[in-house]
């Protein structure tokens, strides 16, 4: 019996559109995918594709896609933008599907803007737990869900390989799309002034915490904005590209599995 395998999808906001490249060239190899966990922008790519979505769909959706048509401004009270938008066209592509009706097992993480938790989402309505997922703070509404507060999985875990882990996985592979370096960002308005901060406390985070996965996919997404969606062609080519040279460690990670379970 052939190992299982989890991926853990990090969050990076359009960067993240960088998952769907990665899901294209494992497919194009026929590695198999049991279990997927996200953050944020990861868990939306990891619940379109655990909901059925097919990957060359969601791929000209993505180039196509402008925040104009995602975003509904409010008074700034918890969050610049509602997320109704955004949460009708999660229900629109996860075919307001609940975790239960997946076509693979799919974890959401959160953050707990009140306790300060990590907030794994695995049962439920798929959509609720992606709006939850990816509301940067100060940019979204928080998201009521069960009785919490919720915000962006990234403040506290943005690449959720122990997630992908206790799904069940035996491999799990973990791609970072947030790039830790230190290059000069743009700021044009309030949106750039709280995703670059996001990211500049990720770069903290990442030098502090282990990502802990058996394979770590890199996209070389350096340069690209948080909020640059016409760059999502090239960040879904750099994901692709990234996971097309690691093809050969995943197989032999896997068979390195199979053979470990034919031993015992």
């Amino acid at each position: 019996m052939e190992p299982t395998i989890g991926l853990a999808l990090g969050a990076g906001s359009a960067r993240g559109l960088a998952h769907i490249g990665v899901l294209k060239a494992l497919e194009e190899e026929e590695i198999k995918i049991d279990y997927i966990a996200g953050t944020s922008a990861g868990a939306i790519i990891g619940g379109f594709y655990a909901a059925g979505l097919d990957l060359h769909m969601l791929e000209r959706l993505a180039t196509h896609l402008e925040w104009d048509n995602l975003t509904d401004i409010t008074l700034p009270r918890q969050g610049l933008i509602a997320g109704d938008k955004m949460k009708e066209f999660f229900q629109l592509l996860t075919k307001r599907k609940e975790f239960s009706d997946l076509e693979l097992p799919f974890a959401a993480v959160a953050t707990d803007i009140e306790k300060g938790e990590n907030v794994v989402i695995d049962s439920g309505i798929v959509a609720e737990a992606l709006r939850a997922s990816m509301s940067v703070p100060g940019v979204f509404v928080p998201h009521k869900l069960d009785d919490r507060l919720l915000v962006d999985g990234a403040l506290l875990n943005r690449v959720p390989t122990a997630e992908a882990r206790n799904l069940g996985a035996d491999i799990v592979i973990g791609v970072e799309v947030s790039p830790i370096d230190s290059q000069s960002r743009d700021v044009n308005n309030i949106f750039d002034v709280i995703l670059n901060s996001i990211d500049i406390m990720q770069q903290e985070l990442a030098q502090s915490k282990r990502v802990g996965a058996d394979l770590l996919i890199e996209p070389k997404l350096k340069g690209i904005g948080a909020t640059e969606l016409e760059r999502s062609q090239e960040c879904i080519d750099l994901g692709y590209q990234a996971t097309q040279k690691n093809i050969e460690k995943i197989k032999k990670l896997r068979a390195r599995g199979l053979e470990s379970e034919e031993a015992n």
